[in-house]
């Protein structure tokens, strides 16, 4: 049984200034997921940071909405060659989860219900830069999409972006995630094309 949904291929497209190198511009929203559909109830999640000492903290889902929210206006690029531009959330800045928490740490890896990972330097998730989002263009976010909630990180190509995110484990040196370890790259700056292995 492959571990792919469908398309995981796309056409080229560089008329448009704003597109990153390599980009098409899709009007729609194409599901692709690394393995089955996640389905998890509002009041089953939990999400959690787990310092690089082992400490641990917590938040259901009304804790994650008690931190207060934001609209997010982002342009959005997956590494299969597709940008959407103008995508509009709603979520929790990363920077709300995190403070507090002390930690050395200049890497995270982001963990999903179904055992998804991908890491992350931190950098990239804080400073308004990052959040777990739970709607989508004003409704809830569908499952296919990594409803109920998924990280948000526009800077990087969508893949890091992990669908029914559950946790962050905070750490001292870079580790490979799921698709880091089938060779993609371990940073994923679309800007730079930084798709896979040596670029």
């Amino acid at each position: 049984m492959a571990i792919f949904s469908p398309g995981f291929t796309g056409r080229r497209n560089t008329d448009d200034v704003k597109l990153p190198p390599g980009q098409y511009l899709e009007r729609g929203f194409p599901v692709l997921t690394a393995g089955p559909t996640q389905r998890i109830r509002t009041d089953q999640w939990e999400f959690s940071i787990v310092t690089e000492t082992g400490e641990k903290k917590a938040w259901n889902w009304q804790g994650m909405l008690d931190l207060g929210p934001e609209k997010i206006d982002t342009d959005i690029h997956c590494v299969t060659s597709w940008s959407k531009f103008g995508t509009t959330w709603k979520g929790v800045s990363l920077d709300k989860f995190l403070d507090g928490i002390e930690t050395t740490a200049d890497y995270v890896m982001a963990t999903s219900y179904g055992g998804y990972t991908t890491n992350l330097p931190l950098a990239e998730i804080t400073g308004g830069k990052a959040w777990v989002a739970y709607e989508f263009d004003g409704k809830d976010l569908h499952a296919e999409h990594g409803g109920p909630a998924r990280l948000l990180v526009p800077a990087l190509y969508f893949w890091k972006s992990a669908k029914w995110v559950t946790s962050l484990r905070l750490m001292n040196g870079d580790a490979p995630g799921f698709w880091e370890q089938n060779g993609y790259n371990m940073h994923g700056d679309p800007w730079r094309e930084e798709r896979y292995w040596g670029q």
